[in-house]
């Protein structure tokens, strides 16, 4: 060992290196819950490509938090369970009953992918989801067909989800963010909607609205939504250390559904005590993960658009 190996640390040095293994455990315990199912994608190359949307868009923003994004994800899945035929599509080929975090990386996975991905990256996951769409098909316990590829069921997978993911973000990010910007988002997510087949897609705040108001009499709590629910209440956590966390993004996914949504699954019991609980526990965490999401999907396609290609004039 030479004389510099064997030179103590300083204090400033020790803390730094501590600091920066917390970190990397934290990120590492938290990107457990939403990565390894899946294409694996590079988010800092090509150089220059800004993918579908670009630094500009709302859904960048909108999407970079994942704390507010995993709670809307939650939401997401408890609403879309509400829709006989989207349930019974999941119920008859997804392995959600064995492996609920799978499920919900898949869904991480492509709302990434389809957002900071590049280019040719997020039109390869459209068109994965597409051909696995084509063989879900059968019928439901009420004796209707489905098919997963059938645009309406498409709007409302669609609609569920970026209907949670911005109520998530008004809460927990930016309770201000201007209708304007939330019709902008609404209009940009539309598009991977209906490049995935979906018909009829809302591009704004009120469309979304309006839509879900219409689409309540189609919805219903069965044993099969209540099967989801048991488990998403248990899904297994990465450790024993981030149950709490589990059960707390769990309460909070809840917290998020309107009231009608949360009776029909028969939460609506505890609401306020979850309400109390759950939105200053999710404001205190959602800080100590965004400081130890320091290389973030969003902040490396940030910088993969900001390099200039080679041979080009940005």
């Amino acid at each position: 060992m030479s004389d510099e190996t064997r030179q103590p640390r300083s204090p400033g040095m020790m803390a730094q290196l501590l600091t920066g293994r917390l970190r990397a455990r934290l990120a590492a315990g938290v990107t457990h819950l939403t990565t390894g199912s899946g294409p694996t994608l590079d988010y800092s190359s090509p150089p220059g490509d800004p993918g579908l949307f670009g630094p500009d868009s709302v859904c960048w923003k909108v999407h970079a938090d994942f704390t507010s994004m995993m709670t809307g994800g939650i939401s997401a899945l408890l609403l879309q369970a509400l829709h006989p035929l989207a349930l019974a599509g999941v119920w008859d080929y997804s392995t959600f009953r064995t492996d609920i975090l799978g499920r919900l990386r898949r869904t991480a996975t492509f709302i990434a992918g389809t957002t900071y991905g590049s280019r040719n990256d997020a039109l390869a996951l459209i068109e994965r989801v597409k051909r696995i769409h084509l063989g879900v098909s059968g019928i439901a316990p009420d004796g209707r067909p489905y098919r997963a590829s059938e645009p309406a069921l498409l709007t409302w997978v669609h609609v569920a989800e970026v209907s949670s993911f911005m109520t998530a973000h008004l809460r927990y990010v930016n309770p201000a963010l201007p209708v304007a910007a939330q019709d902008q988002y609404f209009a940009e997510t539309a598009r991977i909607a209906q490049m995935l087949g979906a018909s009829d897609v809302p591009r704004s705040r009120a469309a979304i609205d309006a839509y879900l108001l219409a689409m309540r009499s189609e919805l219903l709590a069965s044993e099969r939504t209540r099967e989801v629910v048991r488990m998403l209440k248990h899904a297994p956590a990465p450790s024993a250390a981030m149950r709490p966390a589990g059960v707390l993004m769990f309460n909070a996914g809840v917290d998020l559904l309107p009231d009608w949504a949360q009776t029909m699954l028969g939460l609506e019991r505890h609401a306020l005590m979850r309400r109390a609980v759950a939105r200053p526990g999710v404001r205190a965490v959602a800080p100590v993960i965004r400081w130890a999401l320091v290389n973030g999907v969003s902040k490396r396609a940030r910088r993969r658009v900001a390099v200039k290609p080679e041979g080009g004039s940005r």
